[in-house]
C-alpha cells in the first residue's frame, strides 16, 4: 500500500434495508495507521455503515480498499482481503470454548494456506489476559466485558488491516471500556487501521485521530478529534456540557503486552 493513499476510502455511499435507505451520501477516508470514530445518536445509520462497507447490507457509491474497489467483492472475500467487523452482537459461539473462538478467528489464514495461522494466538491472549485465563470455558458463560474482549481477540487472529468496530463499549462498565480501547490504542502501533462506531462520544474522541458526526444518516460534521471535542455543538450535543473544553489525550500504548513478537515494523499483514 502506498504511504499516501488511504486505506479506505468512502465516496458518496449510501445504504439501507429493502427500499428504506438509513445512510445518505456519506464520504470518509481512513488513513493508515489511525483510528477514526464515527458518533452520533441512536438510528443515526451507525452499524449501517459498516455492515454496508463489509457487505452484509446493500450500498451505492464507491468503496476503495487499499485502492482497489469493493463493489463486487462479496464478504468472504473483504475477509480475505483484511476487513474485519465486530457486530454490536459480537456474534460469539457460547457453546464452544473461549480457545475455539479465538482459533475460528484464524480459519481465513489457515484457509489461504498461510503456514502459521494460529500465530496471533499468544498476542491476542497477552493483549487480553483474562481470556487466557478462561481460556477452556465456554464463551456463553463469559460477563459482558470478557465476550467484548473475546470478539474483538477472535477478530486479531485474523490479522485484519482495518478493524471495524461498532458500538465496543455497549452495556460495559467505565473500567471495561477503558481496557478495551486501550487495547484498540495499542494496534494502532502494528499498522492496525480501526474505524469505531460509538455513542459514547467522550471515549471515541478521546481515542481517535480523526471523526465524523452522523446524524439522520447524513454526516454533518468531520475534523480531527480534538477539535471536535472543543467544537461548541459537539460539547453541547454529546458530551453533555455546556461549553468546549480540550479533549482528553487518547490512552498510550505500553510494552510489552502490545509487542506482538509476530508482527514486523511495517505491518502486521
Amino acid at each position: 500500500m502506498s504511504p499516501t493513499r488511504p486505506l479506505l476510502e468512502v465516496r458518496r455511499f449510501s445504504a439501507g434495508y429493502g427500499k428504506v435507505t438509513a445512510l445518505h451520501e456519506a464520504s470518509l477516508v481512513v488513513a493508515p495507521g489511525s483510528i477514526v470514530t464515527v458518533i452520533g445518536p441512536n438510528g443515526a445509520g451507525k452499524s449501517t455503515l459498516l455492515n454496508a462497507l463489509m457487505g452484509i447490507v446493500r450500498g451505492e457509491g464507491e468503496v476503495l480498499f487499499d485502492g482497489a474497489p469493493l463493489a463486487r467483492r462479496s464478504v468472504e472475500q473483504r475477509v480475505m482481503d483484511g476487513m474485519s467487523l465486530v457486530p454490536e452482537q459480537r456474534a460469539l459461539f457460547p457453546d464452544m470454548t473461549v480457545l475455539d473462538n479465538l482459533q475460528l478467528g484464524g480459519f481465513r489464514r489457515r484457509r489461504a494456506g498461510e503456514r502459521k495461522p494460529m500465530d496471533q494466538l499468544d498476542w491476542v491472549l497477552q493483549l487480553f489476559p483474562r481470556l487466557a485465563e478462561r481460556a477452556s470455558q465456554l464463551a456463553g458463560t463469559l460477563s459482558g466485558g470478557e465476550r467484548q474482549m473475546l470478539a474483538v481477540g477472535r477478530a486479531l487472529m485474523g490479522k485484519p488491516r482495518l478493524l471495524m468496530l461498532d458500538e465496543p463499549s455497549l452495556g460495559l462498565a467505565p473500567r471495561i471500556v477503558k481496557e478495551v480501547l486501550e487495547v484498540v490504542a495499542g494496534l494502532r502501533e502494528h499498522g492496525v487501521c480501526t474505524l469505531l462506531i460509538e455513542q459514547n462520544a467522550r471515549a471515541a474522541l478521546r481515542l481517535a485521530d480523526y471523526g465524523y458526526v452522523l446524524e439522520n444518516g447524513r454526516i454533518v460534521l468531520e475534523g480531527p478529534a480534538d477539535q471536535l471535542a472543543e467544537n461548541p455543538r459537539i460539547a453541547q450535543s454529546y458530551l453533555g456540557i455546556a461549553g468546549s473544553r480540550p479533549a482528553e489525550p487518547a490512552p498510550e500504548p505500553s510494552n510489552p503486552p502490545y509487542a506482538n513478537p509476530n508482527a514486523n515494523t511495517e505491518s502486521p499483514t
